[in-house]
Parts: structure tokens; C-alpha cells; sequence
């Protein structure tokens, strides 16, 4: 349960340390939070360790599989 209603959410996992980085919203149960659906979010703190880390996030937009 979240502040804006249930929602069915996954983890995201930091790949090199295995620590949680986000969740990715897998269902909303409430009609108005459906667009919420597939979408993820990513928690600043826990990516960006400060300037001496090795590990930068890269906040370019990115394009679509097609693109490539």
C-alpha cells in the first residue's frame, strides 16, 4: 500500500553491488494509477554515491531498441 493506493511493485537491483536502487510499479489496482504501469523509479541516494564513486548515473535521454 502507497500513499496514492495498492500497487503490485518489483525491486530494482543495483547490478555490481546487489543493493535495492528503486522499485518498477508491476500493477496499480486503483483505475486512476494504471498509468503508473511499467514505469519505475530510480532513488537518487542510493545511485550516486559522490564524486569519488566509480559508478556515475547517466541521465542522457536514452532512444528505443528500434533506434538501434
Amino acid at each position: 500500500m502507497m500513499l496514492s493506493g495498492m500497487h503490485t511493485v518489483a525491486d530494482i537491483f543495483c547490478c555490481c553491488c546487489g543493493q535495492i536502487v528503486g522499485w518498477k510499479y508491476e500493477a496499480a489496482h486503483d483505475k486512476s494509477q494504471k498509468y503508473k504501469e511499467g514505469k519505475f523509479v530510480l532513488e537518487r541516494g542510493r545511485i550516486v554515491d559522490g564524486i569519488d564513486s566509480e559508478f556515475f548515473l547517466d541521465n542522457r535521454p536514452s532512444g528505443s531498441d528500434a533506434e538501434d
